[in-house]
């Protein structure tokens, strides 16, 4: 079977588990504030530069729970997520362990016995409250928590105008590091309370503006017509589309992969280094994202009822948790089937399902079930990553500068699927 001239939404990483795991981000949200665009600053920036990136983003993530009520922020919808109240004050407890009370000379924590209940995995950190429980910890209150924040920005922020050189030297790396996991918390907290308003029978919505393609004109897809109009003969999308090809080709052989380490390369977690090269067999990735009226092909094809084209966990899943369509993908039909279309369940609540945003809320074997019924595969994370550095780069603007030098490391949106007949083996 030929491929559609489509792809996935998402890197292969970024395609979460959907019900038995992480949700992968907030479905149909374009216009949505998610994480602040402000970054840390350059190396050698004046102190004023760190303080407005810190309260930039520091005040970005009050500004996404300002919507939510203190119920609404004390909600945890499963042992994966976490609830709003807990992602506010374990940021703050990040940059008060990290920062204040390992370089701020004689800074005091503003309550020790919180340390247990804010720290999540940092095992040289000590203990920590169970993940699966963090919705019980209906004390410290959220007026607490706020309370918090305020006292460690005032404290941060006399930090940053006054340590000395020495101790801003030991301390900007830290710093840094803490305004990046804070954005990652910003979007924590939006798939979070996403998923957690998904299980509410009054299908609550988190922002009450619709995104801006809501409004717009777009072709009847959520029909069975529609449906089934989705072609699978890869000459028919090359003739209809604006690109010459459905495909990009990439030759292979030695690449670079992960983080060059160097400050023109931009920040990277430890996990993205060291700098290494991998073999790669030729390749190609398909030109656009899977669309929704893609993926409404796969399920009137019945591809949730032929498990050849799942992994054998993947169709016990399937099994298992009755799955029918992506999270949030609500049938119209009064039985559930997708005969009359389907709305989307996203955070400015229920609407039409567009057909052409790009497909999102999979799981891995979503996708990667996708893929079979295409006629293709996903790629293996250095083959993204590969393609982002040497065709992304000249193509997104703002995310890295296209020489090779890790500096986009896999960061925009992109093609994610692979021709079964000229790819290499997946990993």
């Amino acid at each position: 079977m030929a491929l559609p001239a489509s792809t996935v939404a998402q890197p292969p990483a970024l395609a979460a588990a959907r019900r038995a795991g992480q949700p992968a981000g907030p479905t149909g949200t374009a216009g949505t504030a998610g994480p602040t665009g402000a970054t840390a600053p350059p190396a050698g920036a004046p102190r004023s530069a760190w303080q407005a990136a810190y309260a930039a983003v520091r005040q970005h993530s009050q500004r996404l729970a300002a919507g939510l009520s203190a119920e609404d922020q004390a909600l945890q919808s499963m042992a994966d997520a976490s609830p709003t109240k807990w992602h506010l004050a374990h940021t703050t407890w990040f940059f008060e362990t990290l920062v204040l009370q390992a370089h701020a000379p004689g800074y005091q924590p503003v309550d020790a016995r919180w340390a247990p209940l804010f720290n999540s995995y940092y095992e040289s950190l000590g203990p920590r409250h169970p993940r699966p429980q963090r919705g019980l910890l209906s004390r410290p209150s959220l007026a607490e928590v706020g309370r918090y924040r305020q006292q460690v920005d005032a404290a941060m922020q006399r930090f940053i105008g006054s340590a000395s050189v020495d101790g801003w030297a030991a301390a900007s790396g830290a710093l840094r590091l803490g305004l990046h996991h804070e954005q990652q918390h910003q979007e924590l907290l939006l798939t979070d309370i996403l998923h957690a308003f998904s299980l509410n029978p009054l299908r609550p919505a988190y922002a009450a503006a619709p995104p801006p393609w809501a409004a717009r004109p777009s072709p009847a897809m959520a029909t069975t017509n529609a449906i089934t109009s989705v072609t699978t003969n890869a000459a028919t999308n090359a003739a209809t589309n604006a690109d010459p090809s459905p495909w990009l080709a990439f030759d292979g052989g030695p690449v670079p992969v992960g983080h060059a380490g160097t400050a023109s390369a931009g920040f990277a977690f430890d996990n993205e280094q060291p700098r290494h090269t991998v073999w790669l067999a030729p390749f190609a990735l398909a030109r656009r994202l899977v669309s929704n009226a893609d993926y409404a092909g796969f399920i009137a094809d019945g591809g949730y009822r032929q498990p050849a084209l799942w992994l054998s966990d993947g169709w016990a899943q399937v099994q298992a948790q009755g799955w029918q369509a992506p999270a949030g993908w609500l049938a119209l039909a009064a039985d559930g089937s997708a005969r009359d279309g389907f709305e989307q369940f996203t955070l400015h609540g229920v609407l039409p399902l567009d057909p052409a945003a790009p497909v999102c809320q999979l799981s891995g074997y979503e996708a990667a079930a996708f893929a079979a019924w295409a006629g293709a595969r996903l790629p293996t994370e250095f083959e993204w990553e590969h393609a982002a550095d040497t065709w992304l780069a000249p193509a997104w603007h703002g995310h890295g500068d296209g020489d090779g030098d890790g500096g986009v490391h896999g960061t925009a949106p992109a093609p994610a699927l692979l021709p079964m007949a000229d790819a290499g083996p997946a990993d």
